[in-house]
């Protein structure tokens, strides 16, 4: 945003989970980025019934002209699907991102399907996008199967389009990959201090920078490397954003495997290798709600757009 323009709180998209109304877009918000107050009466507040009719990984990005807010995500719904177990959505997954406008927060447009995935993929998982400054697009970019010959995926890579209204996309291309069979997903990018970082997971978050988005990234560190004792094993879904009004970054991760939700964890240098500017937070440092908040973006937002989410879908028992 505007060097002019004053932030005042945040915004954070997400889904519940696999259960009826679960895939779907819910919204919270905070003031300082760590204790956040559910919405619209625990419901949605977005819908898709379209494609899947499922909504997962939503990401909220705002236009660079300041004009319009995106909201892209997941077309997917393992509750339609009847569970896992049985389902091969790594494989016969949709090809589309589902697409939404706003020009306030609050008041959306009906969804779109927009088909990117290369011909040879199995899904579009959990994208993401960034303004690139120097191309003067978007940088779009998801997770996806490759299948075989004989429709067996060959690991998860991450693919990327460009796009400069999010109806008209380039064609798919590799973005990162971890080998033929490897595993790469949910990769989350921000810019700070003139540089790109990266954090996917790999087995581990895995970190790096790079100085044009499609230059050559460089490893920095894991979350295990850098001193918290988190492995791809134990966390999932990063997502970065940058607190208002201060020199400090938040990565949030999804505590899958433990059923614990979001963790949220700070640092005031990214590309520190140390792990001494970064920390991991205790439960009675933060508070994420009443909902299981599942695989989410936070969008930084001012105290106009902050009042009007809450005139819209918030309470009177707002947690400040």
């Amino acid at each position: 945003m505007s060097s002019n323009v004053s932030l005042y709180g945040y915004v954070f998209a997400h889904f519940i989970g696999d259960q009826e109304d679960g895939e779907q877009v819910y919204f919270a918000l905070s003031k300082d980025g760590l204790h956040w107050q559910d919405l619209n009466q625990n419901q949605p507040v977005l819908r898709s019934d379209i494609g899947e009719k499922g909504v997962r990984d939503p990401f909220l990005l705002r236009g660079v002209d300041h004009n319009l807010f995106y909201l892209i995500a997941t077309d997917l719904s393992i509750y339609h699907r009847g569970g896992w177990e049985g389902s091969q959505p790594t494989v016969n997954g949709s090809h589309a991102l589902l697409i939404w406008e706003s020009t306030d927060l609050v008041n959306w447009s009906e969804p779109r399907s927009v088909e990117v995935a290369p011909r040879e993929a199995g899904c579009v998982w959990a994208p993401e996008a960034i303004y690139d400054e120097e191309e003067g697009n978007y940088l779009v970019f998801w997770a996806s199967s490759v299948l075989s010959e004989d429709n067996q995926p060959e690991g998860m890579h991450i693919y990327a389009s460009r796009t400069e209204d999010f109806r008209t996309f380039t064609q798919a291309e590799l973005y990162i990959t971890r080998g033929k069979q490897g595993t790469i997903i949910d990769t989350s990018i921000i810019r700070a201090d003139d540089m790109y970082y990266r954090a996917s997971g790999d087995g581990h978050i895995t970190i790096e920078s790079s100085k044009r988005l499609n230059g050559d990234w460089e490893h920095i560190s894991t979350l295990d490397s850098l001193g918290l004792g988190l492995t791809g094993s134990d966390v999932e879904g990063p997502a970065f954003f940058k607190f208002n009004n201060e020199a400090k970054w938040g990565l949030f991760v999804d505590q899958y495997s433990s059923n614990g939700g979001y963790l949220p964890i700070l640092t005031t240098q990214i590309g520190d290798t140390s792990g001494e500017s970064w920390q991991k937070l205790t439960p009675e440092q933060y508070s994420f709600g009443s909902l299981k908040k599942r695989h989410g973006s936070v969008l930084p937002i001012t105290k106009g757009e902050y009042d009007t989410i809450l005139a819209k879908w918030g309470t009177v028992n707002e947690i400040y």
